[in-house]
């Protein structure tokens, strides 16, 4: 391996500037695992890693993308052979440990899975963190025993990555979709998505008006927080099941306990970073087999390294929609 294109940021004068550079193999970090990277993905945390305050990386210059798809050049790790694809989400990546914006990649093995069968390496990049996230919060709502004959669930934030993810996959399951967007403009492709209804923000917010709403859902995946969530918790139905993975409306909560000890609802956290590698691999294989969205293709924007800055910053101003795959 001689010199490879990656995006660095650094921060300077107080702002984060991105930059395409060359480096060297001796550049990455320790891991087992040298990977030739494919593609990658831009996700929100991506965005916030490169604003200055968005409280994501510790230390400059970086390598940000929380994803990663690709084949492995050299293995310290008998489980992983060169030619191996294998998809790298969550954990230290992108965060702590140079990340998937660089044609080459080196990390620890045990943050690695082998590329499911049924999914291209670009297909993984599609889904991503964000795809992972939406199949973690479906997975749980099947889990708590959330049926498609029980009623509608609600999509929230649903044009975005994990949203659109969500009721893709949801459609295809069989569940009644609702979605809640402020994009009046995204209604056509919601509906391509599978989505039924559609619901403004403002009139999913008024929801936390009262303790207790009319009963609405059997189960909803909340990818905005703040109002939003406060909002859909006294419209669930009793025994409903929601899956709160995300913080774009604001990490604030304000209801009372009457859905949780009057209706019975569950209120569950989706994490994607650390999940164990048992469960982390049955979600792949879900996503790469009765998960895996009809519409894939139609979820994604593919672009190249010298394009993220700007992806990231449509991403942080609401403007970015389904799925953005970088093309290593």
């Amino acid at each position: 391996m001689t010199s490879f294109k990656a995006l660095v940021i650094n921060q300077i004068n107080g702002q984060v500037v991105g930059e395409t550079k060359l480096m060297e193999a001796a550049d990455l970090p320790e891991g087992e695992l040298l990977i030739r990277v494919s593609y990658s993905s831009v996700n929100y945390k991506d965005a916030l890693a490169c604003l200055a305050n968005g409280g994501v990386v510790k230390s400059y210059p970086f390598i940000p993308g929380i994803d990663l798809a690709g084949t492995i050049v050299s293995s310290e790790d008998e489980r992983f052979q060169p030619g191996d694809q294998v998809v790298v989400t969550g954990y230290g990546l992108g965060v702590s440990h140079f990340g998937g914006y660089s044609e080459f990649a080196r990390v620890p093995a045990e943050w690695a899975l082998k590329l499911p069968r049924g999914l291209s390496m670009k297909e993984a990049m599609i889904l991503g963190t964000a795809g992972f996230t939406a199949a973690l919060s479906i997975y749980e709502l099947q889990q708590n025993g959330v049926r498609p004959e029980d009623g509608p669930i609600l999509v929230t934030g649903a044009t975005g990555g994990v949203g659109s993810v969500a009721a893709a996959i949801a459609a295809k399951l069989g569940y009644e979709v609702a979605a809640s967007t402020g994009k009046r403009d995204k209604h056509a492709y919601l509906h391509g998505l599978g989505v039924k209804r559609i619901l403004s923000r403002e009139e999913l917010a008024a929801g936390k008006k009262r303790a207790l709403d009319k009963q609405l859902w059997a189960g909803a995946i909340d990818c905005v927080g703040g109002e939003t969530l406060a909002g859909l918790l006294p419209q669930m139905q009793y025994g409903g099941v929601v899956a709160a993975s995300g913080l774009t409306g604001g990490s604030e909560l304000s209801l009372t306990v009457f859905p949780f000890i009057i209706r019975g609802v569950r209120l569950i956290g989706i994490d994607s970073v650390m999940v164990g590698m048992e469960k982390r691999s049955k979600i792949w294989e879900l996503l790469a087999g009765s998960y895996k969205p009809q519409f894939l293709k139609e979820l994604c924007n593919e672009i190249g390294l010298e394009q993220v800055m700007e992806q990231t910053a449509l991403l942080l101003k609401g403007q970015s929609e389904g799925r953005t795959v970088v093309r290593l």
